[in-house]
């Protein structure tokens, strides 16, 4: 099989030269070229035919904001990595290009004390996700289907929905959580894949846009109906009783599916806390995070709703859990938001929700 051809856009040589260095060690992934402006890339796309570009945030001329707009209008389908630096105002931009169209974005290398940490730091994290863009590059996720579990108990009220989700996510979240009420009768917790930075502005983004009050995890803040909180970057979070309430916690145990903050982590904890009062969400995403958590929340007689694979970036982590044999329902991303009220709202009426699609 012919490897990925990937584009490099950036306007540092240092950058470029970095890039071509890290891709080069993997025999899946070729450099189809380089560009060190906008204009040049747009220019070298119909010569090079490339299957993923890699774009710097920060150019003169036409910046990467811009380059992808035009790439956007060009190359409807063309997936296209941000590469931006790990600040308050790089994280901004790159949510910016997600909701312009991005199909994912990779952090430059900081702090990582020499050139061959930060091509290990580059391959890790980049190799992975051009593979997973490139739908015959995908792998089977290494996980049995299995029938789905039977669960404890039924008809229990929902108390509390957990949403994990990854690549392609703060673009679902931007279409879910705004679709919930203000009187929204339980509080929301979500882990999205992301550093630290981008979580925060990430939340403050869905709260602009929300009747909800979104709001990035705090240690010790108790759970209410109305509320939804992110999981912080670098930080598992979970939630235990306190006294009559629920709190949440954080803390920075090891990564779980090479995750921190993990889906897993705070599915297990929602499901030891909540029992079968638990509905569990789990969106677009590359890898497995999410499928173990979804199985231990149904063994306890909890719910899960997953997004289909038509609408989703990378079906990875919703193609888990359903292979997991975990999932209640599958829908487009459209409807996910109708199938939480709907489930929430008649499981608090003591309905019976809907049946498996």
């Amino acid at each position: 099989m012919l490897p990925v051809r990937v584009l490099i856009v950036d306007d540092s040589v240092v950058v470029r030269k970095l890039l071509c260095e890290a891709l080069a060690t993997s025999a899946e992934v070729s450099v189809a070229g380089t560009a060190s402006s906008g204009a040049i890339a747009l220019a070298k796309i119909p010569q090079l035919n490339p299957d993923v570009i890699t774009l710097d945030i920060e150019m003169p001329g036409l910046n990467g904001i811009q380059t992808l707009v035009e790439i956007r209008k060009l190359y409807p389908k063309l997936p296209v990595i941000m590469f931006s630096t790990l600040t308050e105002r790089g994280a901004a931009i790159t949510l910016e290009a997600l909701s312009l169209g991005a199909s994912d974005y990779a952090t430059k290398p900081s702090n990582t004390g020499s050139l061959s940490a930060a091509k290990d730091q580059v391959r890790q994290e980049l190799v992975a996700k051009i593979l997973c863009l490139v739908p015959r590059h995908v792998k089977p996720v290494p996980l049995p289907v299995v029938p789905a579990a039977k669960r404890s108990s039924a008809g229990q009220a929902v108390d509390i929905v957990a949403i994990g989700v990854s690549t392609g996510g703060p673009n679902a979240l931007a279409v879910v959580i705004p679709q919930l009420p203000k009187d929204f009768p339980v509080p929301v917790v979500v882990v999205q894949h992301m550093p630290p930075l981008f979580t925060k502005l990430l939340a403050e983004r869905l709260a602009s846009r929300s009747a909800l009050l979104v709001r990035e995890g705090q240690a010790g803040k108790a759970l209410e109906p109305g509320h939804a909180w992110i999981a912080p970057g670098d930080h598992h979070m979970t939630v235990a009783r306190n006294g009559t309430g629920v709190v949440l916690n954080l803390n920075q145990e090891p990564p779980e599916n090479s995750c921190r903050p993990a889906v897993d982590v705070l599915f297990r904890s929602v499901a030891d806390v909540y029992g079968p009062r638990v509905l569990g969400v789990v969106m677009t995403g590359m890898g497995s995070d999410g499928a173990r958590g979804a199985r231990h929340i149904r063994e306890v007689g909890g719910e899960i709703v997953v997004q289909d694979e038509a609408s989703s970036v990378v079906w990875g982590m919703p193609g888990a859990v359903v292979g997991a044999g975990a999932a209640d329902k599958i829908c487009p991303l459209s409807e996910i938001s109708q199938e939480i009220v709907g489930r929430v709202t008649s499981s608090r009426r003591g309905l019976t929700a809907c049946p498996q699609r």
